[in-house]
């Protein structure tokens, strides 16, 4: 099974191969809206994310802040619950012989619920603990992989993400949004 899901994903991945802006292709599932420090919005969304990312090389340009990589990702939820799509910057940090961390920050936009709706008392209590309530389309995306090269063209990832407005990108709500998940990684 595991040599068919790297063929399968070789030939999704083939045609970035010969883009010699393209560090990476992504594939993986993640565990969606999980509980991390406030349980009070985890699990209302049902489903995995199936995640999906390109990494570009780094830029040298930005080699006082470590020459971070631009990103283009999808997750995209198998519950029709929140899908979201985001771009920003990640970074590498070798800490052992085949192991890398890899934070990242950036904006995401998302398919995802805003605001309470209902005309009673009690039916927006209820629409507010069945949905999640993020209020802003526009979020923050901060991330944080655990990388394991297993030569130089395969690596698997643990990843975590936050999907947040802070208070700043928006105002009113803002639950937030978590996953984890295991991605398979093709570097180029």
């Amino acid at each position: 099974m595991k040599n068919l899901a790297c063929a399968l994903f070789a030939v999704i991945a083939t045609p970035f191969a010969n883009a010699e802006i393209i560090d990476s292709v992504r594939f993986g599932v993640m565990a969606h809206n999980i509980k991390v420090t406030d349980g009070k919005n985890a699990n209302k969304e049902d489903g995995v994310n199936i995640n999906g990312e390109i990494r570009f090389k780094g830029i040298d340009q930005l080699s006082w802040i470590g020459s971070p990589h631009p990103f283009v990702m999808a997750s995209i939820n198998t519950s029709d619950e929140t899908s979201f799509g985001a771009v920003g910057l990640e970074w590498d940090f070798e800490f052992a012989d085949g192991w890398r961390l890899e934070p990242g920050v950036g904006y995401a936009m998302h398919t995802g619920e805003l605001k309470i709706k209902g005309d009673t008392a009690a039916e927006r209590a209820a629409y507010q603990e069945e949905f999640l309530l993020l209020g802003s389309r526009d979020l923050f995306r901060t991330s944080l992989a655990l990388t394991r090269d297993f030569n130089e063209e395969w690596s698997a990832q643990l990843l975590f993400e936050h999907l947040s407005h802070g208070q700043i990108l928006g105002n009113g709500r803002n639950q937030g949004l978590d996953e984890f998940g295991v991605r398979l990684v093709r570097r180029y």
